[in-house]
This record gives structure tokens, sequence and C-alpha cells, in this order.
């Protein structure tokens, strides 16, 4: 059960009061508290809520303008749609005839202003148990009863048990998320530094990107709940296969060469470039299982990612027909990971794919928390396939998946513009910005972001000094973390709300959450946030949301970008041996003997070069040979050398 269902089986509640301050106090307490609030000014407003909407119970003020509650109350219970709700007085009024008219005209409760929040929340309660017990009686019999209780028990234990789950989560997304903001932020601050080299620009590239997968990683986790309850779907999109398998190279290729590994990309030629599928999900699989490959390999090892196409036929049962594209057939395409690792025992391989499950090599390592495999298999089964595994205990292990895929073309692949802002346009006011945040980290990688582009940035480190400093510096907007000590962002907002009301300011404020449960966009925004964004966030973001909110203007610097295709291709065509055969014989003995010493002695350079000397001259060869070069075969070189030499 996810946290949304539990929200929604707390009931609908609907707040009638003229006081804004009352309504976002009364609806930020009871969204808190899993219940799904909407909030109206006005009596006339209320009765057209409460046809509309049909709340499960009403909260209702008394003293309005134009409508009284008494009024309203009188109107909904004459009203068939509306007369079995149940209605709370809550108002500030304390004399016995307020109370008695509130009961005459059809109210269930009464609630005396000031009020406190437990007692509210109990009486609502109590009439919402009333009203479920009323349903119940109408609808089963006396023999029902009984089960009915029993029912109601073990769902009240299941909610209980997932909410506990739900906030270990958000807690735990929290704390990753905050010091992954601060990576990923650094790396763009960095990435702005004129006098870096070319590499190490590559370097901050490829450490963005591994936080970016990371982030991806720490979703899928907070989702497998989600996952489990069949609401994550396929998100079907065109791709460059081959710029994939070139990211995941790069990413593992460090390791591998600490770890002394021979890592091999191998692709058949007839495999597609462009692809349709679920981009994100193939990344996730990939990369569980070559890391896992990596974890398991010893010193020295070798690495094979094999991607081949396995049929261009539907799965039994379905047609090209289910497709967008109805006139093109799907694909399964198959992909490999196999390693010379530690292998698994075959009493193990039944419980592979269960959730928290490691293997006693896995939990040796103590790496890991055993929903890698798990999160691959569910996510192979929604892109259409399967996944099997074939391993031998001190040799190796063998996993492979396939997928269903279309084909598709270059033009269909989504390449953005990329731009980078470097500075304001003149004419424009001193923008002041307020980067609220307890982290340290994250307030400087705000001031980093923000104020070489020319804001002018100032820091609080909670909610309290964030009202000090609006008081005292009036900022154009605050970027404002909602977990703090002291006073979090929710109070901070509220108070800030509170105290422009006298004024003609108003500031942009923007919630800053690195947590994907606890804080919701209707909780934000009820607290009085314009805004938010979700941590971590990436700069042009922030500059998109200042923009949209202020009016500010930019200038922009073009970065270049990578045009679709334009990566080293992982296809080598296999070509027979009997093609180098005939070919090589044409070549003087001379050059075919250095080519095989320099084979011989694994000198690549050599190699490179030799081939390089007969490209004008043999280009059919020289193409060939470059491709064995480039798929690291120089053992195959040197056979087909040594049997031309024979």
């Amino acid at each position: 059960m996810t946290q949304n269902q539990i929200e929604e089986n707390k009931g609908n509640i609907l707040i009638v009061d003229d006081t804004p301050e009352n309504l976002q106090v009364l609806s930020a307490t009871l969204a808190d508290r899993g219940y799904k609030v909407r909030g109206v000014i006005n009596g006339k407003m209320a009765i057209r809520a409460a046809r509309s909407g049909s709340p499960d119970l009403i909260l209702l003020d008394i003293k309005m303008p134009e409508m009284d509650g008494y009024e309203v109350c009188t109107q909904l219970k004459e009203d068939p749609k509306t007369s079995e709700i149940p209605v709370i007085f809550i108002s500030a009024l304390d004399e016995v005839l307020d109370k008695l008219t509130a009961f005459q005209v059809g109210g269930v409760d009464y609630v005396t202003k000031p009020f406190h929040v437990a007692e509210v929340l109990a009486r609502i309660e109590h009439q919402l148990t009333i009203q479920r017990l009323k349903k119940q009686l109408l609808n089963r019999n006396k023999e029902l009863q009984e089960e009915i209780i029993e029912r109601k028990k073990a769902e009240e234990a299941a909610a209980a048990a997932s909410l506990a789950k739900s906030q270990f989560v958000a807690n735990m997304s929290h704390e990753l998320r905050t010091p992954l903001n601060a990576i990923l932020g650094f790396t763009q601050v960095m990435s702005r530094d004129s006098l870096l080299s070319h590499e190490n620009l590559e370097n901050l590239r490829i450490i963005n990107r591994s936080g970016q997968h990371l982030l991806e990683l720490i979703n899928d986790v907070l989702d497998l709940s989600k996952i489990e309850a069949g609401i994550i779907g396929l998100d079907e999109r065109s791709f460059d296969l081959y710029q994939l398998l070139d990211t995941l190279e790069e990413m593992f290729q460090i390791k591998a060469e600490t770890k002394q590994l021979q890592l091999r990309f191998s692709v058949e030629v007839n495999v597609p470039q462009y692809i349709k599928t679920d981009e994100k999900k193939l990344r996730v699989c990939l990369i569980n299982l070559l890391g896992n490959a990596m974890k398991f390999t010893h010193d020295g090892g070798r690495i094979w990612l094999r991607v081949s196409v396995e049929s261009n036929q539907p799965p039994p049962g379905e047609s090209a027909s289910h497709h967008n594209s109805p006139s093109v057939e799907p694909l399964l395409i198959l992909f490999e990971v196999e390693d010379t690792g530690i292998g698994i025992a075959t009493a193990e391989i039944d419980t592979l794919f269960d959730a928290f499950v490691q293997t006693q090599a896995g939990r040796k390592a103590a790496d890991g928390t055993g929903l890698g495999l798990t999160i691959t298999k569910k996510y192979v089964q929604i892109m259409g396939g399967d996944i099997w595994v074939k391993s031998v205990l001190g040799e190796g292990s063998s996993f492979k998946f396939n997928i269903r895929v279309f084909a598709a073309i270059s033009s269909e692949i989504t390449v953005a513009t990329l731009q980078r802002v470097i500075g304001l346009e003149a004419d424009q006011p001193v923008y002041r910005i307020l980067a609220v945040d307890d982290n340290q980290e994250n307030r400087l990688l705000l001031v980093k972001m923000l104020q070489p582009i020319g804001f002018e940035v100032r820091e609080a480190e909670n909610g309290y000094q964030a009202v000090e400093l609006w008081e005292s510096w009036q900022p154009h907007l605050i970027w404002l973390d909602t977990r703090m000590p002291v006073m979090d962002g929710f109070e901070a907002v509220r108070q800030i709300r509170a105290k422009e009301k006298p004024t003609q300011w108003r500031t942009v404020i923007i919630a800053l959450t690195a947590s994907t449960f606890e804080e919701k966009k209707g909780e934000i925004i009820a607290a009085g946030c314009d805004d938010f964004v979700r941590k971590p966030f990436q700069e042009q973001i922030l500059f998109d949301k200042m923009a949209c909110y202020l009016g500010v203007r930019y200038l922009y610097q073009e970065l270049p970008r990578l045009p679709v295709g334009a990566l080293r291709r992982y296809c080598v065509n296999e070509k027979p041996d009997s093609f180098f055969g005939g070919l090589l014989a044409q070549m003087p003995q001379s050059w075919v003997q250095e080519l095989y010493d320099a084979a011989n002695d694994v000198n690549e350079e050599l190699a490179i070069q030799l081939v390089d000397r007969i490209w004008e001259s043999h280009p059919t060869l020289a193409e060939a040979l470059k491709d064995l070069l480039a798929d690291y075969r120089l053992d195959k070189i040197m056979d087909l050398t040594q049997s031309s030499l024979k």
C-alpha cells in the first residue's frame, strides 16, 4: 500500500472559514495526518464544494460575512446530496445558546476556539468512525460483523506497518539526497572554471553522470513498493543504444583498470543503433549486472557485455498492432553479462532475485542491500522480457535477459540545445536572494552558483534566522529548506507570510526538499510557498525558476554537444579467417612479420602504426584490422599473421 493510498483512506475534509490563517493551520495539520483537505472562505463556496466533492466531513465556522455557518448547515441538510455529511462547528462563540442552535440546524459536534489539535483530530476520527459504521450496518448483516471487525484490524495493522516503512524510507531519502545535492552541484560549479584542462572537465562530467545515476538508483529503491503494487509503467522513448553503452563503459572502465580486469563490450552488427524502449530501466538493469560482475570478479579476470538480436517476432499472444507504431514489429534484444568471478552456489540461485536476499559472497562483501537483482528482474519484466542466470561456483556467472524494443531512427532522438547561464542582462535591479539550509555545503553551493552570475546572496542556517533576515534585508526570493532545526521551513514561511500582510512587499519563497514522501506539493503550497524544487537539483532549474517568478533575464553561453550517433561504434563485424587470409597473402612478408611481432609483444601502438602505413594502399584490410584493434583482439591478429607466415 502506498502513502497516497493511506491518505485517501483517512477521509476527505472540507474546511469552511473566512480567516485564511485558520484554513492554513487546519489544512497543514490534517494533511500531515493523512487526510485529503479542501478549504473555502465563505458559505456559498462551501455549499458548491459539498455538492460537487461529497466530502466525508465538514469543519464549519459560524461567524462569516453574507451567510453564517447556521444558514450553511441548514441548506446542506435540506439538500439530499449533502444531508448525510456530518458537520462539526468550530467557533469562538462559547454560549450555550450558540451550541444549541448548532445542534438544532444539524451539527453533529461543536469545537470551541482556540482549539487543541488533538481534540479536533479525535472528534474528526470519531465522526468518521460513526459514518463508517453506518455504512457497514447498511451493507452487512449481523453474521458478518465479527469478520468485518477482524478485517478492519488487519487493514489498520498493515497501514501502520506501511506508514512506518514509508517514514523510514523518507528519512533515508533525505539523508542520501542531501550530500548528493552537494556532489552534483559542485561538479556544475567547478565545470565553469575556464582554467580546467580538458581531462579534468571530462573527469567532472564522469562524476556528474555517475552521481545522476546514483540519484536514479536512490529513486528506484524508493519506488520499489510502487513496482510491487504494479503502478510503475513503461516509459518508452527513442534513444541511441550505442551512446548508452558508451556511457556505461566509460563509467566502469576506471574501476576495471584498477582491478586489472578485462572489460569488453560486444554488439552484433544486426542490433539497431537507435531503439525505442524504457532507457532508464534498461540502464539500471545493465549497471546492476555490471556492478555485480565487477564486485565478484577477482583481479585479472574478464567481464563481457554482449548484445544481440534474439528474435524479431512479437512475444506469444501479442502482435505489433499493440504498439503505437503498428507498422513495425518489435525486436527481442538479448543482453548478456558474463564474468570469470567467484560464481554462485546452485542452492542460492532459486532465491537470487528475491528482495533483500544476498548470496554468501554478497554477505561476506558487506556491500549492497540485496535489491539490485530484484529491481533488475522486475524492470526486465516491465520491458516485456525475462532474465535467467547460469553459474558455476569458482568459475564465473552469466546473466542473460531479453527485452522487447522497437527500432527507431536518428531523427526521433531529441537532443536539447545546451546553454549555460554566465551572467545577467544589463538594466536590471540587483536581486537579493536568501539561501536557507541547515547544511553548510548546500548553502555554499547556492552561493557559488548564484553570486558569480550577479545575484546578491545571503545565508541562514534555520528558519528563525531566515525570518530575521527577511525583516532586515527584504530579499526578492528565498530558497528555503524544509527540514531544519530550531525552526523548520514550514513555520518560517508561515511567519513571513503573516508579517507580509500589513506591508506591500511580497517575497517569492521556493522550497528545497530532499524528501520524496513527507513533503508533498500540496502541503508546501498550503504553508505559503510559491513553488518547490527537489534535491539534488540542476543549476538550470534554479535559474529557470528565478526567471519565472522574478522576471530575471540572463546572458547565455552556448555549449558544444555531441551529435546523435557521433560515438565509437561497439559493433565489430567478426569476419572469417578466410577474409583476412586472402588480403594478408597480398602483403609483403616483412610487413606481416612486423605485425605479428607487435601483436606477440602486446605492442598496440606499434600495431596501429603498421596498420596506418597501409591505409591508402590496402584500405579494406586496414579497416578490418583497425576493427580488431579497437576490440583489443591482438590475439586474433597474432593468429592470422602466424597462419599467413606459414
